[in-house]
């Protein structure tokens, strides 16, 4: 059986990040010593990795606990966690078109400033985010 320190330096994670993942219910002591220390199966440095790599994926921890029921429902089948990954995916995908939409405004908004020792109170940059509303940035170039 391993410490919470023990644990946490075998997975490259702070106790305060395994007591996090405890409190969000992702992972359970297997007991307690007899002072009082939590306690760990070497098989909650799988469940670690499993949940690191998932959060390199980009799931969030509450779509991990998901997974990790899944991965212990007897009534769950391959289909369930196909359609968790597809979700995920989409919403990554609606994310990093949002991101391209801002960084091609942040294209506009520089463009638009074309004397960089013009006085704070003339620059283009600043009175466009102050005129503008939601749709496309000052300028009309889309």
């Amino acid at each position: 059986m391993l410490t919470i320190g023990q644990l946490g330096r075998l997975a490259a994670l702070t106790p305060d990040t395994l007591r996090y993942y405890e409190d969000a219910g992702l992972l359970q002591p297997d007991g307690k010593s007899d002072a009082g220390y939590r306690l760990y199966s070497p098989a909650a440095t799988q469940r670690l990795r499993f949940i690191k790599h998932a959060q390199a994926c980009g799931f969030s921890l509450a779509e991990i606990r998901e997974l990790l029921s899944l991965r212990h429902s007897e009534s769950a089948c391959c289909r369930d966690v196909r359609r968790l990954a597809v979700e995920k995916k989409l919403l990554l995908e609606q994310k990093i078109r949002a991101m391209q939409a801002m960084s091609a405004a942040l294209d506009r908004l520089i463009d638009d400033c074309n004397d960089e020792t013009g006085p704070v109170d003339d620059c283009p940059i600043l009175a466009a985010l102050e005129q503008a509303g939601p749709g496309p940035a000052p300028g009309g170039r889309r």
